[in-house]
């Protein structure tokens, strides 16, 4: 069934698309390529796992409460818990740290779960697992977070594969669902999805390294740091320090390698289907140049030092493109913008 039959679920929808591009601006861009059903769904699992991200990154709630509400929402999305009485209890909880959009976006979780709840049953059933898993595995990690980092690269894994590698996976079930050409390639997809999400979130997590740790938290994984003699626990420090640098161009070998299996899995979507590799390149491309400034900068302090440009994602956008249905020409710009970032050894995301 389509999610917009009734004028309810038409008012829901608009909402969908005018929270959009507040709580995201690269969703917000790539969202709109797919085709109309594979959008509405993609969308709304996306709106799903932001306010699964609000209720992990507010600092007024405790791990306690992170927990409790993250739980809760796991039984909204899967229809044994009301949505009004959920958002009625966490919104007043959120602090100015959680910007506006956000705050609006739970207060809406109603309107947002409306529209969940009327896709069919194979996609209920794709984003109420990813739902689960990310919650859970959040609530987990929440638990155990501090500003020394993480023990090792399998539990950083671990972490990814909770917070976005099951987002590919997700993903995934859904081009499968939408495209029987797609589903042919089921298997090879699958194989490849968790390191799409795990390559765009390592990103995230270098480029967000130090906003974290004003947060009190750190999701870089100390034994790669251990092994060059630099101590996360003294990071503040040695931002500049060769051993930290050392470490951190590792994370970066190992972000690329994660995205040149993402680009494998994105040649894997019939070159016909242009709407959706431009959903995924455009995403891909705007992490390799924020991987090529942190290369370029690894002495950065500020997430905002290696942000990329409007003008460097007009060009992503332009040239992508251009080059959609050409997987010789996608496989030579990668091999030109990652050639002088480091090759890592990367142990690639697993699952739970």
């Amino acid at each position: 069934m389509n999610a917009a039959t009734t004028r309810e679920g038409r008012a829901d929808l608009a909402y969908q698309s005018e929270i959009l591009p507040k709580v995201s601006r690269t969703f917000a861009l790539t969202i709109p390529q797919l085709p109309d059903p594979l959008s509405e769904a993609i969308g709304n699992a996306y709106l799903l796992c932001r306010i699964a991200d609000t209720v992990e990154d507010e600092p007024a709630l405790s791990a306690q409460d992170k927990q409790a509400f993250l739980e809760r929402f796991v039984e909204v999305v899967e229809g044994r818990a009301p949505a009004p009485d959920f958002a009625g209890d966490l919104s007043p909880l959120l602090s100015t740290a959680t910007i506006e959009a956000e705050r609006e976006l739970v207060a809406n979780t109603p309107k947002v779960i409306r529209v969940t709840h009327r896709f069919r049953p194979v996609q209920r059933e794709a984003m109420e697992r990813c739902v689960r898993i990310m919650s859970l595995g959040m609530a987990e990690f929440q638990r155990q977070a501090t500003p020394e980092g993480l023990n090792d690269v399998p539990t950083l894994n671990r972490y990814c594969y909770h917070v976005a590698g099951v987002v590919g996976e997700t993903i995934t079930k859904l081009l499968c669902d939408y495209s029987p050409r797609i589903g042919e390639r089921r298997e090879e997809l699958f194989r490849l999805s968790t390191s799409f999400g795990q390559g765009l979130q390592m990103v995230n997590i270098l480029k967000d390294m130090w906003d974290d740790r004003r947060r009190g938290v750190c999701w870089l994984p100390r034994d790669v740091f251990q092994a060059v003699g630099s101590d996360l626990s003294a990071l503040a420090s040695r931002r500049s320090n060769p051993q930290f640098v050392a470490g951190l161009l590792g994370l970066v070998g190992m972000a690329r390698d994660h995205l040149l299996a993402a680009l494998r899995f994105t040649l894997l979507i019939p070159a016909r289907e242009t709407g959706i590799r431009r959903f995924l390149l455009w995403a891909l491309g705007m992490a390799v140049l924020t991987l090529r400034r942190i290369n370029a900068h690894p002495d950065f302090t500020d997430g905002s030092e290696v942000k990329i440009s409007r003008q460097e994602v007009r060009s992503t956008v332009l040239v992508t493109s251009a080059l959609a249905r050409s997987d010789q020409a996608l496989k030579l710009l990668f091999d030109a913008l990652t050639r002088a970032l480091p090759s890592g050894t990367s142990r690639l995301a697993v699952g739970a």
